[in-house]
């Protein structure tokens, strides 16, 4: 990676310096006034460590498993889209860098190579972010394409029926530059982003293509055409939850979609641990949402995660240092996340458990 960092939260300023202001704020950028987008970092800080002391821990391990496979650390890459904004190689950089660091990437459906691109550049294992087309066949066809090419699971995003109205988008007419193309959709003829007059192109493009009358029911159906585990994104109450493990979900992600759909909810973490009651250790729960730091995972192990996902650092990463910038932000993230573990008096993710944490008075 070209330029060094001390820490996670230096990156974005980082990376402002040599994005174009409109990719720049596409990435940094949140629903209306970004509160929510501010709660999923200021969640962290509600939370305090409850450290062990005089335990041995010479030996620390951040591994974990999730679905059953092993990574190096309950870290993995959140689903976000048109990687090819901030780097020539895109996706494929990503997948490249996640690989080196042992853990697992989520493919976009809104990626700029396609899933069978990356899928063939580094052997790893992945799962595959799925959003649900009006047209039907296409969905089935992205399921089955990921299936074939060796997808571990599908991960359905669930809180996007309409876009968030994200303002920085629309003052920059967001939209694709013509070398980029949505890769996945170029079967289907869906694969363009074309200028808008007004507002973000992009906007407009999910208002036409995506199905806005997704239900539970839509759930089932996915399960009955996947054979890949299902996991939802997008889940932020108890009584989602629990409605997800009724309907036969492999996994539930803690997510507000990165601040950038419906404003004003809770931080992500915050919502966590009614999740967490919910599910009852019937599936596992993972979240995003603000994680810049080895502290903010393990509090969200503590809550009951079994991994988080990282989104925005990876991009800034993959901007400013292709593969090797993805390896680094990872990498960094463990070795905080080792050191942290150590200080609490954890040697495994196994001990990481609700006796480690307590909610900050206010």
């Amino acid at each position: 990676m070209e330029s060094a960092f001390t820490n996670l939260l230096e990156l974005e300023e980082m990376a402002h310096g040599r994005l174009p202001r409109a990719t720049f704020e596409y990435i940094a950028g949140g629903a209306e006034d970004e509160v929510s987008l501010r709660r999923n970092r200021e969640a962290f800080g509600h939370w305090a460590l409850r450290p062990r002391v005089l335990t041995d821990v010479a030996h620390v391990d951040t591994s974990t498993t999730v679905l059953g496979e092993k990574v190096s650390m309950p870290v993995l890459v959140a689903p976000t889209s048109f990687h090819g904004l901030v780097n020539h190689d895109g996706e494929l950089a990503t997948a490249l860098g996640t690989a080196e660091a042992g853990t697992l990437m989520v493919v976009s459906t809104l990626a700029t190579r396609t899933l069978e691109e990356i899928a063939s550049h580094v052997p790893a294992p992945r799962w595959f972010q799925l959003y649900v087309y009006k047209d039907r066949k296409v969905t089935e066809d992205l399921v089955h394409r990921a299936a074939a090419a060796g997808y571990r699971a599908i991960c359905l995003t669930v809180d996007a029926p309409r876009l968030g109205r994200r303002e920085k988008d629309e003052r920059n007419r967001f939209t694709l530059p013509p070398n980029l193309t949505i890769a996945n959709l170029k079967p289907a003829g869906l694969d363009a982003v074309p200028p808008a007059e007004r507002g973000s192109a992009f906007a407009r493009y999910a208002s036409e293509m995506l199905d806005a009358s997704l239900t539970w029911k839509d759930v089932q159906w996915l399960k009955s055409i996947s054979p890949l585990p299902v996991v939802v994104k997008g889940i932020m109450t108890a009584e989602d939850a629990t409605i997800a493990v009724d309907h036969g979900v492999d996994g539930i992600v803690v997510s507000n979609h990165g601040g950038r759909q419906l404003d004003s909810t809770l931080g992500t973490l915050d919502a966590l641990p009614e999740v967490v009651v919910a599910v009852w250790g019937r599936v596992e729960v993972y979240m995003d949402g603000g994680v810049r730091r080895g502290t903010d995972v393990l509090k969200a192990l503590a809550l009951g995660a079994r991994a988080v996902l990282v989104g925005r650092s990876v991009l800034w990463g993959l901007a400013l240092g292709g593969a090797d910038g993805v390896r680094s932000v990872l990498d960094h993230l463990r070795s905080e996340l080792e050191l942290a573990m150590a200080l609490a008096g954890c040697t495994s993710c196994a001990e990481t458990g609700s006796a480690l944490i307590q909610r900050v008075p206010r």
